[in-house]
């Protein structure tokens, strides 16, 4: 049987192929219900996201109504406006969400912390299964429409800020990402499930331009609603 890493990287573009480039960027549109949960709706609703593929550092802007933008490290996170002068930071960032649960409303730099491990796990997705910390073993497969999707659990070094620990991502025929199931540790370790689709090409590299989170049942099930957050990206480019 084919090595399903292999398979996905194949997929989505070749590992080779990734690794020629340092960052990718994206005009994104988000939508869902925990925006206005979280008292932050509106913030990043349109923005342009900048993802750095083999560190994880993260831009996000503008954080309406300003021109602000983020500047993401797992370690520190920092607001800082056009101009570049600080405006706000937050160190140890993930400390700061102890005993948050899903209707906990966020500051802007806590914002920027979940969409920076967010969006980079999502944009260098699958890539990020040769990453250094990251483990992955292939499970049972999951039957979609009579279907079989592979599936992949992924565990995630504590260096790397991701959803969660453990992680399981599922694989079409043809090797494609389709579903990724996690639980948020940051908001009551909630569980949601992300499916992937409208794939395009983008410098060689295949990358999907639609997402929508919801939650998952504890028998793995993916609930039609409400919709967590949707993801729409356009504009990509790598560099």
């Amino acid at each position: 049987m084919t090595d399903l890493i292999d398979l996905a990287l194949q997929a989505a573009g070749g590992l080779e192929r990734f690794r020629s480039f340092r960052s990718v960027s994206a005009q994104l549109h988000h939508s869902g219900m925990l925006w206005p949960l979280k008292q932050r709706e509106g913030v990043l609703t349109d923005a342009r996201v900048t993802v750095q593929l083999h560190e994880q550092r993260v831009s996000h802007g503008p954080f309406a109504p300003t021109r602000d933008h983020s500047v993401y490290t797992p370690s520190r996170v920092e607001i800082r406006s056009p101009d570049g002068s600080l405006v706000e930071a937050l160190d140890q960032p993930r400390a700061s969400f102890a005993g948050f649960e899903m209707e906990t409303p966020w500051s802007n730099p806590q914002l920027a912390y979940f969409a920076g491990y967010t969006m980079w796990t999502y944009l260098t997705s699958p890539f990020l299964l040769r990453h250094p910390g990251v483990e992955a073993r292939e499970i049972a497969p999951w039957l979609v429409d009579g279907l079989p999707w592979r599936r992949l659990q992924v565990d995630f070094a504590p260096s790397i800020a991701t959803h969660s620990q453990r992680q399981i991502f599922y694989f079409d025929a043809d090797g494609l990402l389709r579903r990724h199931d996690y639980e948020v540790d940051i908001q009551g370790r909630n569980a949601a499930a992300r499916y992937l689709g409208d794939y395009i090409e983008v410098q060689g590299i295949r990358m999907p331009t639609r997402m929508r989170i919801y939650p998952r049942t504890p028998d793995n099930l993916a609930l039609p609603e409400p919709l967590i957050v949707g993801v729409d990206l356009s504009d990509i480019r790598f560099e």
